[in-house]
């Protein structure tokens, strides 16, 4: 199996976990229970699920109002793509 498509099945599911993770902390907070961490949070958009949180803030409309999320997010996504692109670049034949 090709690299890009092990790759591509990873990202596929660490993003729709992410979304999940992030839905579910919104309903923890509107049933006022006990959270997910924020660094669990960001942690995963970190390891390759940033599409995913950015998907959830504005599915959810959650974490919106936080700046290290509004800021942070995107800045992770910025940094996954151009790694993604310079991985590929490299091991393109």
């Amino acid at each position: 199996m090709d690299i890009f498509v092990v790759l591509l099945i990873y990202l596929e599911a660490v993003n729709l976990f992410t979304l999940a993770v992030y839905g579910v902390d919104k309903y923890l907070a509107k049933v006022h229970r006990e959270r997910i961490p924020e660094a669990a949070l960001l942690g995963l958009a970190a390891v390759g699920g940033a599409v995913g949180a950015l998907a959830g803030m504005l599915l959810f409309r959650h974490k919106i109002r936080k700046r290290k999320f509004t800021v942070g997010v995107p800045a992770i996504l910025v940094l996954e793509i151009a790694f993604f692109l310079c991985l590929f670049f490299v091991t393109a034949k």
